[in-house]
């Protein structure tokens, strides 16, 4: 499966359109690569996206073509979620 549509069916990405675009500015990486949005993912596969100021780690688990939105977080499991710190705000 294509890792624009993983991202979408999963839920972790709202919009397909937006994980294509945040794939192809290099933001995703699976398995320590960074990716395009053509890339296709499998089971057990790392996938570490970049979202502004969170940096999200998590295990593909199962591939589904379409999802309930009770059944996508059967698809993966989060491994580690960050934030950066706004320094700033701290500064002034």
């Amino acid at each position: 499966m294509r890792i624009d549509k993983f991202l979408k069916v999963s839920r972790i990405i709202k919009r397909r359109s937006v994980a294509k675009e945040i794939a192809d500015q290099g933001r995703i990486s699976v398995n320590g690569r960074v990716i395009k949005s053509s890339s296709e993912v499998h089971p057990n596969d790392e996938i570490v996206i970049k979202f502004g100021n969170k940096t999200l780690t998590v295990r593909v688990k199962e591939l589904l073509d379409t999802t309930k939105k009770d059944d996508a977080q059967r698809m993966y499991e989060i491994i580690n979620e960050e934030y950066e710190r706004d320094f700033r705000s701290e500064n002034e």
